[in-house]
């Protein structure tokens, strides 16, 4: 393993494949758009399962929700896209195992080991991906939920007939 890669076990948690595919996945993506660690936004991440490899997505490229440059869509897939502002270029990354050894697929630390040393070609598959640029993330106000006194996005917030209030409470009142 790498330094890179035991940071990563730190940041996670705990070695798996999963962790390892992520690794694998956004390292293949960030070296075809010369991309470096995002310092702010200028790199770009939408993901499509909230898995183990996520993590290693967001330690390696640094995108992150806080930041704004991470999004979330929930399609159960081992897919990332990755766009670069600067280059103007993006790169769909697919999580394609090929040649796994059989014996190994049952046991989590072999398939992991495999997974971090097999050739690129037998864990993902990269295209090109066209896309419109990811708008930049924006700062909105808050306002106070006049059911729970909890802070909310104005974005977020729902109206009631008499009052603003967050989606949970929202959704409490909502319900017979």
């Amino acid at each position: 393993m790498n330094d890179v890669y035991d940071d990563l076990i730190a940041f996670h948690g705990h070695s798996c494949p999963g962790l390892a595919i992520g690794y694998r996945m956004t390292k293949a993506a960030m070296e075809l758009l010369s991309g470096s660690h995002a310092v702010d936004e200028e790199l770009v991440a939408i993901v499509e399962n909230n898995a183990c490899g996520v993590d290693a997505l967001q330690y390696v490229s640094g995108c992150t929700f806080g930041k704004g440059n991470f999004i979330f869509r929930d399609y159960g897939k081992q897919v990332y896209t990755l766009y670069n502002r600067n280059s103007r270029k993006g790169v769909r990354v697919v999580f394609s195992p090929q040649n796994v050894p059989e014996a190994i697929l049952h046991n989590r630390e072999e398939f992991a080991s495999w997974l971090l040393t097999a050739a690129e070609g037998d864990v993902v598959s990269l295209e090109e991906a066209h896309m419109e640029e990811p708008e930049p993330a924006r700062i909105m106000d808050s306002v106070k939920c006049e059911s729970c006194g909890e802070m909310v996005m104005t974005t977020k917030a729902r109206k009631t007939a008499d009052k603003t209030v967050c989606i949970p409470c929202f959704e409490k009142h909502q319900k017979p």
